[in-house]
Order: C-alpha cells, then structure tokens, then sequence
C-alpha cells in the first residue's frame, strides 16, 4: 500500500506548506520501511522555551538561562540542553505523519544518539526521518524505529542524530 502524502499549511508562515505522510493502517505503515519523510519546516527555539526546560528538568546551568553571562562564551549567548532540543523530535514527527488508527503513541526509547552541536537561542531547528523498521507489538501495537537528524537553518552539519522508536496502539475495538 502507497502511503498518502497531504500537503498541510505552516501555520506560522501561511505561504509554506510541509508534506505529511498518512497511513491507513498498521499495514501501510510495515510496507513503508526505508521511506524517507523529508523535512519538517522550521522551529524557533527561543530563550522562553529554554527557560521553562530548565525549570521543568532543575538544569538551570549558566550557559541556558545567564544571557548575559553567555554572551561572553564563545556562542555569544545562551543555548538550549541538547536534550530540549531532541524532545523537539515528538513535534517533528507529529508534522510529518500520521497513521490513521493510532490512538495512542509512546516514546518508547532512543538508540546511537549524538549531539553534535550546539543550538543557540534564536535559533532555527527542522528535522529529517527516515523510516528504519515496524514490527508487531503485545495488544495490537507495533513498535516503529525512525532514524532522525535534526538541523540548523543554514548548516550543514547535524545538531543531533538519533534513532527514535515509538509504540504505536490502534484505538481500543
């Protein structure tokens, strides 16, 4: 089965649309292995967001939440945790699928993750994700690995890389 691709409105930016790819079914989605999903458009990641991570996580280090103190750094201002940028993934994905008879997706764990740069406040993160795997799971589910690369706007070079795997549950019957 050929999954179905949607064109969606940024809505942020109304003249920008990203590609979504709907599945129908478990079935669609298990025949898709190795599709690559493209990216997803941009997100801000700003001073704000790295602000209430901290707070959530008590990882308030200097270099997050002093912006004074860190435009002295050889960053020239504060920078998100590498982990506040990785949670960003679960958005991303969000924006680029959907499988239609999933009620219920959980994080389900990461493998071979790297933070390979910094992203500093302000500034712009998109993602990439290919489908790596999608095998059967207890009651139901499956369980989906998607290799994923985060980006900067205007670099070349990986913020982070990841192989994020999610539990996927059809709606109860």
């Amino acid at each position: 089965m050929t999954p179905i691709l949607k064109y969606t409105i940024d809505y942020k930016f109304p003249n920008r649309q990203s590609i979504m790819t709907i599945f129908e079914d478990f079935d669609g989605l298990k025949a898709a292995v190795g599709y690559d999903f493209g990216y997803t458009n941009y997100i801000t990641v700003t001073q704000d967001m790295i602000d209430y991570f901290a707070k959530a996580t008590l990882d308030k280090q200097w270099i997050h939440t002093d912006t004074e103190r860190a435009k002295q750094t050889p960053y020239g201002g504060t920078i998100a945790h590498g982990f506040l940028t990785l949670s960003l993934v679960t958005k991303f994905l969000e924006d680029l699928m959907q499988v239609n008879i999933v009620d219920v997706a959980m994080n389900y764990g990461l493998n071979k993750v790297r933070f390979m740069r910094v992203v500093p406040s302000g500034a712009k993160v998109r993602m990439r994700a290919d489908l790596v795997s999608v095998e059967d799971y207890p009651r139901g589910g499956v369980k989906a690995t998607l290799h994923t690369v985060l980006e900067l706007e205007n670099s070349a070079k990986p913020v982070c890389v990841a192989d994020w795997v999610i539990l996927l549950y059809p709606a109860a019957t």
